[in-house]
């Protein structure tokens, strides 16, 4: 159990029965009244997102999960199939357990995914990810790394700001936390 103060973005904990990830979190603490914790919960189950108020004293059961290094395959159908590297037993994620995170994926990268009582949650991202630029305007004669962005459209269908110098068929890091142009993949 860990105090509603405590809970960050990206964490899984067990609301009214039900398992959601911490999506948003904000700690209000108006005058002279309690302090609060305005969150926004995803369930993992049924998919659909809720804002919820947390008490400041409020005691929240944080759901225990295990973690499986995993290749992403393919694509299949609503979802995406991943294998256990070492035991090749596979596992579908549907793209609504998934989220956003079907954005960073290609096939053959490794994730982390993670398992609740034997059943696959969701995945782990890392930090960046490497992606092909697919679509974006001609880079501007003269242009730096300073100066204004344009939007590039990722073999993912991501769309990120980039600097102008970027073209058509060069690799970019994103991060993935924030959905932003890191620099030039190597």
């Amino acid at each position: 159990m860990i105090a509603a103060t405590q809970l960050r973005v990206g964490m899984i904990i067990k609301h009214r029965d039900d398992l959601c990830k911490v999506l948003s979190v904000l700690h209000i603490t108006p005058g002279n009244k309690r302090g609060l914790v305005q969150t926004k919960l995803r369930s993992l189950t049924a998919g659909n997102s809720l804002d919820h108020r947390f008490r400041s004293e409020d005691q929240i059961e944080r759901a225990i999960l295990d973690q499986q290094r995993m290749q992403c395959l393919y694509e299949e159908g609503d979802g995406y199939v991943f294998m256990n590297t070492e035991s090749y037993e596979q596992v579908t994620l549907s793209k609504d357990m998934l989220g956003d995170a079907v954005l960073y994926m290609l096939p053959n990268t490794e994730l982390t995914v993670e398992f609740y009582e034997n059943s696959p949650v969701g995945v782990e991202l890392p930090i960046t990810v490497d992606l092909k630029v697919v679509e974006t305007e001609p880079p501007l004669k003269g242009a730096t790394a300073s100066g204004s962005g344009k939007p590039a459209k990722l073999e993912t269908g991501l769309t990120v700001e980039v600097p102008q110098f970027i073209e058509v068929g060069e690799v970019v890091r994103v991060d993935t936390r924030e959905a932003k142009y890191v620099e030039r993949a190597k």
